[in-house]
């Protein structure tokens, strides 16, 4: 058992919250609206999960999970953060988060910007290149579906990867902070891998209940991948 902290009460934090608590972690869950309008969440999740202010939820446990947007790391307590780790289920969409110099010339991946605003924590990639819907469809599938995880400290990636285990997946390390590009948008490893068909994807995600994908077929992707154009991402 592990108390986990998640940081966003969207589609990816609700997710993974539900997972956790079924896994039989504690959970502190906490959104820029305040533990209030959490409470019918809270109730349905049961008695392994609290919500808590932000910065009660950075506090809470030695893994802190972000589901939140890019545009958003600003407001975070990054004091109540330091010297943890932090799980980010988060990417770089121009269209919400505007433009960014560092992502658009690639000279950082969104990762190593992400590291870069929350300097004292140690930062690692997860659940950022599988769609909200497909978690719970793919959790626990047989074969075990397999999720991508990078980071700098080997440590804190192991720690990461043993918490996605425990939720059920496989995981495959995809190297550092600087590789993340392979499972970034637009990428060969993100969301459309999971896809039971790539067409019903096209035409409406949603509606899509995903595929299982193995952890050799994670890291063949990862391989070959080639690294995206962001400056000309539109989405």
């Amino acid at each position: 058992m592990q108390r986990i902290g998640i940081i966003g009460s969207g589609a990816i934090g609700t997710a993974l919250a539900r997972l956790a608590v079924a896994a039989g972690h504690e959970v502190m869950i906490g959104n820029s609206r305040g533990p209030g309008s959490l409470a019918e969440l809270v109730a349905d999740l049961g008695p392994r999960a609290a919500a808590g202010r932000v910065e009660d939820v950075a506090g809470f446990g030695d893994l802190v999970v972000l589901a939140v947007p890019l545009a958003a790391y600003g407001d975070l307590p990054a004091a109540s953060l330091e010297g943890r780790t932090v799980l980010s289920t988060g990417n770089y969409y121009p269209s919400r988060d505007g433009r960014i110099e560092q992502l658009d010339s690639l000279r950082l991946t969104t990762a190593e910007l992400e590291q870069e605003l929350l300097p004292g924590t140690r930062l690692v990639k997860a659940f950022n290149n599988i769609v909200a819907h497909h978690i719970p469809l793919l959790a626990g599938s047989e074969p075990r579906t397999a999720l991508p995880v990078a980071g700098d400290d080997p440590e804190a990636e192991a720690q990461v990867s043993s918490t996605v285990q425990s939720l059920g997946f496989d995981t495959v390390d995809a190297g550092g902070l600087a590789e993340s590009w392979r499972f970034e948008p637009g990428a060969a490893a993100y969301t459309v891998m999971y896809a039971a068909s790539r067409q019903g994807f096209a035409d409406d995600y949603l509606a899509d209940r995903g595929a299982p994908v193995t952890a050799e077929r994670v890291r063949e992707v990862l391989a070959s991948a080639e690294r995206v154009d962001v400056a000309a991402r539109q989405f």
